[in-house]
């Protein structure tokens, strides 16, 4: 039987209701203790969050059941999802949690779960912690919050740590940077102004429920606007929870995560860094990203979305570089985790160290049409046991002829077919993703 609470990413939801309620919430971190002081007596555990209004709570009644399980907790305030797992992974922790729901609204929240190792939690592992989250909530919890105080030591030390592995500064680079109104606001723009860098910033100004609304990662209207005002030589933005970035080159030309592991895989082949000359990626990159890399001799091997897979297969495979098209780029030798501050140091770095600028360093990268339609639904059924919707699958596969690619799959987080249409014409591309969206919509579509 499959997993009721924890998805691709933890555990999501809307702040307040189930499984973010604050029965289950206590509960987790009842489990979650109970799992720590199982494997070392008194085990520290280090709490982060990004700046919505529920973070505040949602961490008391985490800390809440850790400490009455028998651990010590330490809280970390407003940080990066990235920075909790590098602190978890270096510091005396036995686990981290990450309170975040990464770019949704902010009546969303979620739950990461780190081990010592910077690693997200084994399936089996989350497993078990679910297990006993449902036991406890079937036999009846009383939420008790622990009152917590943010300790500023941490944040110093994830900072520092980010600045001590550029390998270069940044005096005379112009950067326009939009924080999401999220976890970023304060430690994006110091890492590059240590660096030297001139940074305007956007959205860097967190109320607790304006992070992501119309910036960040996905809106980068605003920031392309920016970029051209100033003249700036890139443009970053991040998500909610920072562990992804997409950049903007100088032209306001955007840079998804394709664009990035592309500049990045083949500056990694030059030097000798690219183990394996192999990059992992997922089935949702872009058959131009295939084709640009195979052209430099890089071998590319795709994954299910969700960065924890391409982590996984990662490490399976001794890989040193992956990453989604999202913006979540795994840089394997520094992080366990997508880390958009690095991802976005990183990609900078290059570009000025080949004396051109990101235009320049993917102007042979061909994206092909792809569409992309989110189709909500009642429940989720095997695509197969559809017919009407395997159907519509299958004319599509056939008129391509091996030209294009069709990906349905469901979202781990939220009640989501997500239709994925990629070929050489835009005009069939479109078509043939309305197709299958109004087949899932039809059969299983919320009414």
């Amino acid at each position: 039987m499959g997993k009721q609470l924890f998805g691709t990413d933890g555990i999501r939801g809307v702040a307040g209701e189930y499984p973010l309620d604050p029965e289950t919430v206590y509960a987790f971190g009842l489990a979650l203790g109970h799992d720590a002081v199982r494997a070392q007596s008194s085990p520290e555990i280090l709490i982060g969050a990004d700046t919505r209004e529920s973070g505040t709570w949602i961490a008391e009644l985490v800390a809440g059941g850790l400490e009455q399980a028998g651990a010590r907790v330490r809280y970390a305030g407003t940080i990066t999802t990235p920075g909790v797992a590098y602190l978890t992974r270096t510091g005396p922790f036995l686990a981290g949690v990450m309170i975040s729901a990464s770019h949704n609204p902010y009546q969303d929240n979620g739950l990461k779960v780190f081990g010592h190792n910077g690693f997200k939690l084994p399936d089996a592992e989350e497993a078990l912690v679910e297990e006993e989250i449902l036991r406890l909530r079937k036999a009846g919890v009383t939420p008790k919050p622990a009152p917590l105080r943010a300790e500023s030591e941490w944040d110093r030390k994830y900072l520092d740590f980010l600045v001590s592995l550029a390998t270069m500064r940044l005096e005379g680079v112009k950067l326009a940077m939009d924080c999401g109104n999220g976890a970023a606001y304060r430690l994006a723009p110091e890492l590059f102004r240590r660096l030297g860098a001139e940074v305007t910033t956007l959205c860097a100004e967190p109320n607790g429920r304006n992070i992501n609304l119309h910036c960040g990662a996905l809106h980068l209207e605003r920031l392309q606007e920016a970029v051209l005002a100033a003249g700036a030589g890139f443009g970053v933005a991040f998500d909610g929870d920072a562990d992804r970035a997409i950049l903007v080159a100088r032209s306001g030309k955007v840079m998804n995560g394709d664009a990035m592991l592309l500049v990045l895989a083949r500056a990694m082949k030059a030097a000798g860094h690219l183990k394996e000359d192999t990059l992992v990626a997922t089935v949702m990159s872009n058959l131009g990203l295939e084709k640009a890399l195979e052209r430099a001799g890089i071998r590319m091997v795709r994954m299910p979305v969700g960065d924890k897979y391409v982590l996984e297969e990662m490490v399976r495979l001794g890989a040193s570089l992956g990453g989604e098209q999202s913006g979540h780029v795994i840089l394997r030798e520094f992080a366990t985790t997508g880390d958009g501050m690095l991802t976005a140091l990183r990609v900078i770095e290059t570009a000025i160290a080949s004396g051109t600028g990101l235009d320049e360093l993917t102007a042979d990268l061909r994206v092909y049409p792809q569409k992309l339609v989110n189709v909500r639904i009642r429940e989720k059924k095997g695509l197969t046991e559809v017919p009407s919707v395997a159907r519509a699958i299958e004319h599509v596969e056939t008129a391509f002829a091996g030209t294009g690619r069709v990906l349905v799959r469901f979202s781990g987080t939220e009640p989501l077919a997500r239709v994925m249409v990629e070929g050489p014409d835009a005009e069939q591309v479109e078509t043939f993703s309305a197709r299958i969206a109004d087949a899932i919509r039809l059969a299983m579509g919320v009414q």
